[in-house]
């Protein structure tokens, strides 16, 4: 995947520029709502009083908050009408009603967070077939139930920050175990597959990941399955959780235990979620990309393609506002950035 400019140093300003405002809105933008093309549909400038919807995997969930408001800031700035609709809980097929209502009203763009990669086909589909255009971010479905995905980062790199951020925590050597959200996921399952081969070179030998479990995306079960991991493995060294709610909830559970400062935890976790268990000793470091951005980049795309600037073919490009120009990769996939790691001494920093 190729950008114009650096995704790094484009998440490192916009993190460090936006501190007051994601929770409310994700970052407005001054910048015209128009959207450069190439091999797409031969338009220039997104059309104005698109209807986008966000369908997250849950709502009321700190991360999705973060990130559909983004996805609002975007709509504001390209004039469209933004709406947020989703289940309260992260199950399979949670979503599908939504989808199936989202597609009776009519609505010309659905970006979506899918728990299940098989489980909204169906339902996404018929929305296309009606006349939305669908795009998942965060955690996509089968490439051929959508047209374009917005991948936060690469699973290749998620998978060498947080393999390289639990062997910094442990010595390089020990036993492991991953807390994950729920076990139908697509991006944590991608994820989890990737760590695993990236634990199997030379420098990591000495750890050894002992099970995987899962707390769906559920901050008590996720506790609950924190403290299982110590009653079964005494002798852990470390935890992987790369979801924010299951990365608090075991921080959470460390913070109150004889564990902490003994078993070390890394994941992928909000600043605001983390900044405590950081600066007691509970956690070292996590890692994450800018929701907001995810969100903005997510609505943007959408808007693109329903106005003819993409169709998402591989090589054509959009532009999304404050983020600038992206360019569609293989199998329609486009990518934010690389993640952020966060410490006791770059936290404060960021108020999200």
């Amino acid at each position: 995947m190729t950008v114009r400019r650096s995704p790094a140093l484009r998440l490192g300003v916009t993190l460090a520029t936006c501190t007051a405002l994601l929770l409310s809105a994700g970052c407005a933008s001054d910048e015209g709502s128009t959207a450069g093309g190439s091999n797409g549909g031969g338009g220039t400038t997104i059309k104005e009083g698109l209807n986008v919807a966000f369908l997250p995997k849950q709502v009321n969930n700190p991360y999705f908050t973060v990130s559909d408001n983004g996805g609002k800031a975007a709509v504001e700035e390209f004039k469209g009408e933004y709406k947020e609709v989703g289940p309260s809980e992260a199950s399979a097929s949670s979503q599908v009603s939504y989808l199936n209502t989202l597609s009776q009203q009519g609505s010309d763009v659905i970006v979506v967070s899918a728990n299940d990669p098989n489980a909204i086909c169906g339902a996404v589909n018929q929305a296309r077939q009606g006349g939305a255009k669908v795009v998942t971010f965060d955690s996509d479905t089968n490439k051929d139930c959508r047209d374009l995905f917005v991948n936060q980062v690469t699973g290749q790199g998620i998978a060498e920050n947080q393999v390289k951020l639990i062997s910094e925590a442990i010595g390089g050597a020990g036993k492991v175990a991953i807390l994950s959200a729920t076990a139908n996921a697509t991006n944590q399952n991608a994820w989890i597959e990737l760590m695993k081969t990236e634990l199997k070179k030379p420098e990591y030998s000495k750890i050894e990941l002992v099970t995987t479990v899962y707390g769906n995306d559920d901050d008590q079960k996720s506790f609950q399955e924190t403290q299982g991991l110590l009653a079964s493995y005494p002798d852990l060294k470390g935890i992987i959780s790369p979801t924010t709610v299951g990365v608090a909830a075991a921080a959470r559970y460390l913070s109150g235990s004889e564990y902490k400062g003994k078993v070390a935890l890394t994941g992928l976790g909000t600043p605001n979620q983390m900044r405590d268990f950081v600066k007691d000793g509970t956690v070292k470091s996590f890692a994450l990309w800018n929701p907001a951005d995810l969100g903005y980049l997510a609505a943007y795309a959408g808007a693109a393609l329903a106005s003819g600037i993409i169709t998402g073919k591989e090589g054509e490009k959009f532009t999304a506002g404050k983020l600038g120009e992206y360019t569609v990769g293989p199998d329609g996939v486009v990518v934010l950035g690389p993640p952020t790691v966060f410490d006791s001494a770059n936290i404060d920093q960021f108020n999200f």
